[in-house]
């Protein structure tokens, strides 16, 4: 069992806490805060018990336009907490240790980004990331380790799964919650249902394999990318346009895993019966059995019968697991498959949704109603197909109080 904040005695210690806010940036400012929010519980019942908190996480990618400091993110988490929350630009040299050390009770500070610094970017063991300098550079000042980034668990970077080897540690709020609910999938309601979308093919791809072969899918519903992949696998004809754009994102290898699939659980995978396209700027829906589409029109969105049959399915479900939108979400004419499914799924008893790109789509198209909304992408599919993740597994393993 991995021990949770219920097992810290938090009054007078100090803290490192892991949040994942990587989150998008405008013009050097926070564009989307849902990341920081999700933390908020974890880093109030922290300081409301008298912790004193240093806060690591990280942002962007080297050379990215998002790859800035954390200064907004203090900023912005200070508004959340209400109380002041400090900012220093150093992660583990003396500055990071003089700012963590002169924290009082109930007090907070946000170390620079993590991955401003090289070893950050790669990945390690436990023990080998303990030995690292940002590890070794904080842990002479902290007296326990949170890890409340689900979001980035599927990752073994020194700030993830360093600490716990040398530091008590602990699961946060958020980490917690994703762990009871992604962890007991099978325990759910019958009929259970799982729609993949979005354009992580070769994730989508794995997942249902996993959850066909271990009996946890009544039925897979494909969409996106996802859904024009497998209809290619069944000899469909999308077009010129569609079938470049999933050569050139590098999945036609994933064509025959699809079709090997559909030869395998066929009966099991729903496939769209019709796609939208753009046709004079203008939204035009197409059966399956009416494609190809004219030159250079790509298959952006199920149609009204694919949603319909996709409906019937979701009606009698007891539990669905969605992950990735049904089309080209962003663009208005093409949201109608992904308003339409994820509609739906509101009106199933259990509902949970993957993070990343997914829990963005819903929060940009407003639709709210689930059961649980994963913080994690990547994350949250390794879970699903039963893989460990490094920074889990890193407290499972770690040390405890008593050592």
């Amino acid at each position: 069992m991995i021990p949770t904040l219920d097992e810290l005695d938090v009054e007078g210690t100090t803290v490192g806490v892991r949040v994942d806010v990587n989150s998008p940036i405008d013009d050097g400012s926070l564009a989307d805060d849902a990341r920081l929010r999700a933390h908020v519980d974890t880093l109030s019942e922290l300081l409301e018990r008298g912790g004193r908190v240093a806060v690591l996480a990280h942002q962007g990618r080297p050379g990215g336009d998002e790859f800035v400091t954390l200064e907004p993110h203090a900023d912005r988490l200070g508004e959340l907490l209400d109380r002041p929350v400090d900012y220093v630009d150093a992660t583990f040299t003396e500055a990071a240790r003089d700012a963590v050390s002169s924290l009082d009770d109930g007090e907070c500070v946000v170390l620079e980004n993590t991955r401003f610094y090289s070893e950050e970017y790669m990945e390690f063991d436990p023990d080998r990331a303990a030995q690292t300098h940002l590890v070794t550079g904080l842990e002479p000042v902290l007296d326990a380790y949170v890890n409340d980034a689900f979001a980035a668990a599927h990752r073994s970077q020194p700030s993830l799964v360093g600490f716990p080897s040398v530091v008590p540690s602990y699961a946060g709020r958020v980490m917690e919650t994703e762990l009871d609910v992604l962890g007991s999938i099978e325990s759910t309601g019958e009929p259970r249902v799982y729609v993949l979308g979005g354009a992580k093919v070769s994730d989508s791809i794995d997942v249902a394999w996993s959850v066909l072969e271990k009996g946890l899918a009544d039925h897979v519903l494909t969409a996106g990318v996802v859904g024009n992949v497998f209809l290619i696998a069944d000899g469909v004809d999308l077009g010129d346009a569609s079938s470049d754009f999933i050569y050139d994102q590098g999945y036609w290898d994933e064509i025959d895993r699809a079709a090997d699939l559909l030869d395998a659980y066929g009966d099991r995978i729903a496939l769209p019966r019709d796609v939208a396209v753009d046709r004079d700027g203008e939204r035009y829906e197409i059966g399956v059995n009416a494609l190809p589409p004219q030159d250079g029109e790509s298959a952006m969105d199920v149609g009204e019968s694919t949603l319909a049959y996709y409906e019937r399915i979701l009606a009698d479900a007891e539990t669905v697991i969605l992950n990735g939108p049904a089309g080209v979400f962003e663009d208005e004419a093409f949201q109608r498959g992904t308003r339409g499914i994820y509609g739906a799924a509101t009106e199933v008893p259990t509902s949970i949704v993957g993070g990343g790109d997914t829990a963005s789509a819903l929060r940009s198209l407003g639709i709210e109603g689930f059961s649980h909304v994963s913080t994690g992408g990547g994350a949250a599919l390794r879970m699903l197909t039963a893989e460990t993740l490094p920074a889990v597994t890193a407290l499972e393993n770690g040390t405890d109080a008593d050592d």
